[in-house]
């Protein structure tokens, strides 16, 4: 069958459709474009740009909205806020106790250097690198100090241990806001070791505090038989130059007698030999006395 000589019948429309498919085309493309063509850029983060053709961009675009070339382009999004970072490391004293410190630390990018973080450690550069330079200067300063300085100079190993860090960090273009100590723990021969000597000095304090003690009470005692005997010998004399004085002394403590049953609930009969009030023998004595 010869179909050099077939006939094929006009499509009405057919120019209007192949214009209107070209239209569709042609949109398509434009939208695809200008979707792709814009990124945006959030507050408190950072752009740098890869092209196909020359790599990395050196130019950092700042927060907003920004053009790019569709498909040769696209743009790498860094957040260049400080962003904290825990670590822990164990390490070995000068006097060989092992330590281990939690160390919290600040970090971020510094804007300018992003093209050359992203081509020598990429994006996600801090786990490729603060583990390693945390570690190794953890070790190198906690070296450095006994146990004890540890804790008794904690102050002076932070900022020894920020100083390193920052001029560490430095070298890969990572800034650092804040580097402190979390946490500080000692083996178990080391605290049981240091409740021992905290045990033993409350043990010398409370031993000095009692010999204290017994030297006071001793020096109360002396001072306290000083009164006594001085208190006797001015009683003796004041007898020996005046013989009412005994007296005297009977009716004070007479008196405190009557006082104290006077005051009571019960019913009491004295009589003046039980009072110290033998009057008669008071006035004898007295009467003796001078002559």
């Amino acid at each position: 069958m010869d179909f050099n000589n077939v006939k094929v019948p006009k499509v009405p429309g057919g120019g209007a459709a192949s214009a209107l498919i070209r239209v569709g085309i042609l949109g398509a493309l434009g939208v695809y474009g200008v979707a792709n063509s814009l990124y945006n850029v959030e507050g408190g983060h950072r752009a740098i740009v890869f092209n196909r053709i020359y790599g990395i961009k050196d130019k950092v675009y700042p927060e907003g909205t920004h053009l790019m070339i569709p498909w040769f382009e696209r743009p790498i999004i860094y957040d260049v806020r400080a962003r904290p970072h825990l670590v822990e490391s164990t390490s070995g004293s000068r006097d060989l106790q092992m330590v281990k410190i939690g160390l919290r630390v600040l970090t971020r990018p510094v804007p300018d250097q992003l093209p050359t973080i992203y081509r020598t450690l990429g994006e996600n550069y801090n786990e490729r690198v603060l583990p390693s330079i945390i570690h190794e200067t953890l070790k190198a300063v906690v070296a450095q100090y006994n146990a004890s300085q540890l804790i008794t100079q904690r102050e002076n190993v932070s900022r020894e241990i920020r100083k390193i860090l920052t001029d560490r960090a430095a070298n890969f273009s990572i800034s650092l806001d804040d580097v402190s100590i979390t946490t500080l723990t000692f083996g178990k021969e080391f605290t049981a070791a240091i409740e021992a000597k905290q045990v033993a000095a409350q043990e010398a304090e409370r031993a000095k505090f009692i010999v204290e003690k017994a030297e006071q009470d001793k020096k109360s005692a002396i001072i306290r038989a000083q009164g006594e005997a001085t208190s006797a010998q001015l009683i003796g004399q004041a007898i020996a130059n005046n013989p009412a004085f005994i007296t005297l002394r009977r009716i004070e403590a007479s008196r405190e007698i009557a006082h104290t049953i006077s005051n009571s609930a019960n019913k009491v009969f004295l009589n003046s030999d039980d009072l110290l009030l033998n009057l008669h023998e008071m006035t004898s004595t007295v009467t003796i006395g001078k002559k």
